[in-house]
């Protein structure tokens, strides 16, 4: 993936090629974040992703590629600058806080250089910043999952440095206390203006936290964009996949496109006879009282602020699910007429991964 090219990038991972025992863990991996700009790397256990931010941090020593910061190359193979040295900050899963120290001192551990009076100063801003004035006193084992992932966070950002790099930062935490703490942490990575490379498995968290999204499968990134490119548009069934739910169907071309139980379907760019596989999204199925598809509802579930269905439709095998808005206004056995949106549905090579 490239930088911008009207903004110059701050941190780049210039053809970066990684292996442990001789096995590939990134394999020519490139990209480019902005001052101000958070890149997520999303993809599976064991896809590289950590590795690339070990690299930028210094924790690794490149073999293959360059990592730049700010325009100066910090490592390539048998030159590295140390981590210290990089003007990045690191925000771990596992926080990593000092026990025997305050919050404000775990804060200002990396402003050793600072006067007591100037370190004291800035922990108190930044414990202010994180929403944790007044706390400065407490010691981590006084504090939750959540407010200690703020310290952390703090703590990276004392330095000032140019680069924040964030291994899966709010794995721990649940639902309700991970979403708040990710829409805080995004109001502070804006304020500061630092370049962010974050690490997640989450999609969810990827689309809160990303203003681009890296999806890596297999240390190669597959597909990089802005969430509504990589949702609207996924390159391969496997991107499609990390978004949510599909319905899918596996069938043969004929003249353009595809005849499936809910209606042809474009298919351009395959060749007559060519097996693809068909991938509906649920929210592609719209209720209207005039569709032309027809199905009977066979499981209703209430998701909160949606409903989930499972439906039958003649020619489909199995069920399909489908997503409206609201609450439950529909039983099993209820007959339904639909719509199919074009947009949110995707036509790919049978052997696409």
């Amino acid at each position: 993936m490239n930088p911008s090219s009207t903004t110059p990038s701050r941190l780049i991972l210039d053809d970066i090629v990684h292996a442990y025992d001789g096995r590939v863990a990134v394999d020519h991996v490139s990209v480019g974040i902005a001052a101000g700009e958070i890149l997520c790397l999303l993809g599976p256990s064991g896809c590289g992703k950590t590795t690339c931010l070990r690299l930028a941090a210094g924790l690794e020593d490149v073999q293959h590629g360059r990592v730049i910061i700010d325009g100066r190359t910090v490592a390539e193979p048998g030159r590295a600058v140390k981590p210290e040295a990089r003007g990045v900050g690191l925000v771990f899963q596992d926080y990593a806080l000092f026990p025997h120290l305050t919050v404000r001192d775990n804060v200002g551990f990396g402003l050793r250089q600072a006067g007591a009076a100037e370190r004291r100063r800035r922990s108190e801003a930044l414990l202010d910043l994180v929403g944790l004035g007044g706390r400065g006193g407490d010691y981590p084992h006084m504090m939750s999952g959540g407010e200690q992932q703020r310290v952390a966070l703090a703590r990276a950002l004392a330095p000032e440095p140019q680069v924040m790099l964030l291994d899966e930062p709010f794995s721990g935490l649940d639902i309700a206390l991970r979403d708040r703490l990710c829409a805080d942490t995004l109001a502070v990575l804006r304020e500061v203006g630092a370049a962010a490379l974050m690490v997640t498995h989450d999609p969810d968290e990827a689309l809160r936290m990303g203003d681009r999204i890296a999806v890596m499968n297999g240390g190669r990134i597959v597909q990089a964009g802005y969430a509504t490119e990589l949702y609207q548009a996924p390159a391969t069934p496997f991107v499609a996949r990390l978004f949510g739910e599909l319905n899918a169907i596996s069938l043969r071309v004929a003249g353009g496109r595809v005849s499936t139980p809910l209606g042809p379907l474009p298919a351009p760019g395959f060749a007559d006879g060519a097996a693809v596989t068909v991938m509906i999204r649920p929210e592609a199925l719209i209720e209207d009282a005039y569709g032309v598809i027809e199905a009977e509802v066979v499981e209703v579930r209430a998701l909160g602020p949606v409903t989930a269905l499972g439906i039958r439709v003649a020619g489909w095998p199995g069920r399909l699910g489908l997503r409206l808005g609201g609450v439950p206004r529909h039983d099993r056995g209820d007959r339904l007429r639909l719509t199919l949106d074009l947009g949110q549905t995707f036509v790919f090579a049978a052997d696409g991964r």
